[in-house]
């Protein structure tokens, strides 16, 4: 079986375009364009102040998170790559992630550059790129957040998204904001959303959450103030929270003429 670095088998584009959400240094991280209409000048949030009410509305948007049993969601990704002379170029790509708790992930990832697809039955985790006709498998049988932090730490593989599966739960970031505030409301994929503001470390992040009793994300924003040029990241998500997922949807065969590779840990590992 040929030994194929991981890394080789994923797209740059697609990590510099991922949705991962902010976190400060030492923590686990937790997950449509920026409102054209200006935000009202009176009665301006103290930008130092962690609103307690922002970060209520982040706990509930886990709880609600948590409580979907299945589901399905369509991810957009935008990023920004500065240039030496500090122009920025943006890179996008999309996801779109087939959940059924506790352990079951199929997740399709596409970008001009590079498609591959993980797929994880409960058992065993396979990333397959159709381009190369390579996959890669490994026996596996936690639940999917703890699935996507050892996909990343161990093999650098990034799912976009991946806090999805952090919210509603002790490892979502919540004792680590410097400061959060309601910045109000905008319309997002023709749903009325609560937007809120927050900032970690060097990271500023955005999130508007839909209103009403279905408290799903659908948007996020990241700057990054560590870099003078603020480059951002965004994220659209359109839900679908009663998909028919058979179980065949989980499982991986391998396509005609497709070969084996063994999953490579990342050199620090």
């Amino acid at each position: 079986m040929p030994r194929i670095p991981l890394l080789s088998l994923l797209v740059v584009s697609l990590a510099a375009c991922s949705s991962s959400p902010p976190t400060a240094p030492g923590s686990t991280a937790p997950p449509q364009m920026a409102s054209a209409a200006p935000a009202p000048s009176a009665a301006q949030p103290d930008a130092k102040a962690v609103d307690q009410a922002a970060v209520q509305a982040l706990k509930d948007m886990g709880a609600y998170l948590q409580s979907l049993k299945q589901f399905e969601v369509f991810v957009e990704l935008s990023g920004e790559r500065v240039l030496t002379d500090g122009q920025k170029l943006q890179h996008t790509a999309t996801a779109d992630l087939d959940v059924q708790r506790p352990n079951k992930l199929r997740a399709q990832m596409r970008s001009a550059r590079s498609q591959r697809d993980l797929i994880y039955d409960g058992k065993t985790v396979t990333l397959y790129v159709p381009q190369q006709k390579y996959y890669s498998k490994a026996g596996f049988t936690e639940n999917l957040g703890i699935l996507v932090a050892r996909l990343r730490d161990r093999f650098g593989v990034e799912i976009p998204s991946a806090d999805l599966f952090l919210w509603g739960t002790p490892d979502a970031p919540l004792d680590r904001l410097e400061s959060a505030m309601n910045a109000g409301q905008d319309i997002i994929g023709g749903e009325l959303c609560d937007h809120y503001a927050f900032r970690q470390g060097q990271i500023d992040w955005q999130i508007w959450i839909a209103s009403g009793g279905r408290p799903l994300p659908r948007k996020l924003v990241i700057t990054n103030r560590a870099d003078e040029a603020r480059p951002q990241s965004v994220t659209l998500l359109k839900w679908n929270v009663n998909p028919k997922l058979r179980d065949s949807l989980f499982a991986f065969t391998p396509p005609a003429g497709a070969r084996e590779a063994e999953f490579v840990p990342l050199k620090n590992q």
